[in-house]
């Protein structure tokens, strides 16, 4: 899978490797947004990172497809001079900023922000022109 061009939504320049796609508002956006993931952290030889990676982006798409409507954007950075970083940005044009849930035991979703927290080294969201962008970071094992 190739590299498509797009406009970011609402994603600061960064310095270093970096890949960003962008994908329909659309319920294969998940699957192939996953694929891309998985696919450049391979050729970056970060295969180490890549389930999780994939899963959070998992969830941050479907809550975009959830809540937005338009365009949705995945953008993976690695940071100049900081080797042990991997950050990942999804991008929506819905201004809101995403919320927790508190969620009980048998509810079959609200857990995704949960699981970003949890799984990630640090997680945040920022506006943007053109609505969102929520983000979190990754160590990567040395």
């Amino acid at each position: 899978m190739g590299l498509l061009a797009w406009e970011v939504i609402g994603v600061i320049d960064t310095e270093g490797d970096c890949a960003e796609w962008t994908f329909p508002a659309d319920p294969g956006a998940v699957r192939t947004a996953r694929a891309a993931v998985r696919g450049q952290l391979r050729t970056w030889d970060l295969d180490s990172v890549g389930d999780t990676a994939a899963l959070l982006v998992s969830e941050l798409v479907t809550n975009s497809l959830r809540h937005a409507t338009g365009p949705i954007g995945v953008r993976l950075v690695r940071p100049a001079g900081l080797p042990d970083v991997l950050l990942v940005e999804v991008s929506d044009p819905l201004p809101d900023p995403p919320r927790e849930r508190s969620v009980r035991p048998d509810d079959e979703s609200g857990r995704g922000l949960q699981l970003v927290a949890s799984s990630s080294r640090r997680w945040g969201s920022r506006p943007g022109d053109a609505g969102k962008t929520v983000w979190f970071e990754l160590a990567v094992p040395g």
